[in-house]
């Protein structure tokens, strides 16, 4: 059994997509949760929505790639809730475009929020978990990180800096208390995903069709695909795993190249 009842939860991007998923179900398991995105609206409706439930959970208006709101939200989690048993490390964004057409406009945006932001995470969460002498931090990753995608480059590379960023840290600090572990989703069903269908020939409809096809167990993931296993790396139950990557893929790393 995954118990999350009575941990407090940070999760970045979680407000949309897999973010919200997990901020949802982290809630309505019991932890006390801090969900921290830019969209202002989606988070107090959220956040409204959870504690009219009974739930506990509030929400944090803050930019993963601007130090002064990580900190700000890690230091709410703990004035708030007296701890911070777990951060996951989970807003992302995407853009499409083959290195030779690339903008640096682009390239600072994919980095600055899918590398540096959980870089910030883990500066400021670590310290708060080895005064503890416990915590988890659980990033999303990518099967963009082994996989090569199209006019995907930059993408790719943030992904997999963010494997290496985990397994660096495991080294560093799980002797002190502090686990590390990561999720590599596929091809989920979220808005970030149909944002980078616009433009195409055939709608959305479509073309999920057709790649829901070529996955061995012939469906995209859903957000919560992604929730249930994250719930799992930040319960007790997984206190084993460290330095890890779950994938989340439905079996395409498993497709032969032909």
């Amino acid at each position: 059994m995954n118990d999350l009842k009575g941990k407090v939860i940070l999760v970045t991007g979680g407000t949309s997509g897999i973010g919200e998923a997990c901020t949802e179900l982290f809630a309505r398991s019991g932890a006390k949760v801090v969900a921290m995105s830019i969209q202002d609206e989606a988070g107090k409706a959220l956040a409204e929505q959870l504690t009219g439930e009974g739930c506990q959970c509030v929400f944090h208006f803050g930019d993963v790639s601007k130090e002064e709101d990580i900190k700000a939200a890690i230091d709410l989690a703990v004035e708030k809730f007296g701890r911070l048993d777990a951060v996951h490390a989970n807003a992302g964004v995407l853009r499409n475009q083959k290195i030779t057409e690339l903008t640096l406009d682009d390239f600072h945006m994919m980095i600055d929020v899918n590398l540096l932001g959980p870089v910030l995470v883990a500066k400021h969460a670590i310290p708060v978990m080895e005064r503890q002498g416990k915590g988890t931090i659980c990033f999303t990753t990518s099967v963009a990180a082994d996989i090569g995608f199209p006019e995907h480059a930059v993408y790719c590379a943030s992904k997999a800096a963010v494997v290496a960023l985990m397994r660096s840290l495991t080294v560093d600090h799980s002797p002190k208390g502090v686990r590390f572990v990561a999720v590599s989703p596929g091809t989920i069903d979220t808005p970030m995903l149909a944002a980078s269908c616009e433009g195409w020939d055939q709608p959305k409809e479509v073309l999920y069709a057709e790649v829901a096809k070529k996955i061995p167990i012939q469906r995209m993931g859903q957000p919560i695909d992604v929730a249930h296993a994250v719930a799992f790396l930040l319960s007790d139950d997984a206190e084993f795993i460290g330095g890890s990557v779950i994938h989340l893929e439905g079996g395409t790393l498993a497709l032969p190249p032909w």
